[in-house]
């Protein structure tokens, strides 16, 4: 998967990712163009699918709520690399299907480069620098919940 990267820092928290004021709506396509609103307010009309949310250490903290990661597939991008991830924000976002990568040289990486991502092996490529960095993979079943869109998803698929 390649991607262009919109570049975050530390402590990125769920209201960040999407304000409290869009809490009414609960679908991918609601939320997508409020995403990053308070922050980045060209995010959701620049975002094209498969761009690269990278980010600092604590990436979705604060509030528990899944309307975050659900904001975040709703604008399709390809992934969320960051140092570090706020536990509940990492199963949530999951359980929606965004995939999620932990790198620790996401300060390498500067926002509008052009990288490229192995999930499998969790090699990251830089190609606007010609750089590597290696990331945590996700285990195999962690993956397949991502690849279903979500646990549901997944749930439905190993039941049928």
């Amino acid at each position: 998967m390649k991607g262009r990267v919109w570049k975050f820092g530390d402590d990125v928290d769920t209201d960040a990712v999407i304000p409290g004021r869009y809490l009414v709506m609960n679908t991918p396509e609601e939320l997508a163009p409020y995403t990053f609103i308070g922050v980045r307010p060209d995010f959701a009309e620049n975002v094209k699918e498969n761009d690269i949310v990278v980010a600092g250490n604590n990436f979705g903290c604060g509030s528990s709520r899944e309307h975050a990661p659900i904001a975040l597939k709703g604008t399709k991008i390809g992934c969320v690399i960051a140092k570090s991830f706020a536990r509940i924000f990492f199963r949530n976002a999951i359980n929606i299907g965004v995939a999620l990568l932990e790198c620790p040289d996401t300060d390498k990486i500067d926002d509008g480069d052009e990288i490229s991502v192995d999930f499998e092996s969790g090699t990251i490529e830089n190609l606007t620098k010609g750089e590597k960095y290696q990331a945590t993979p996700l285990p195999d079943f962690v993956r397949g919940i991502v690849d279903a869109g979500g646990l549901k998803e997944y749930t439905r698929k190993i039941i049928d």
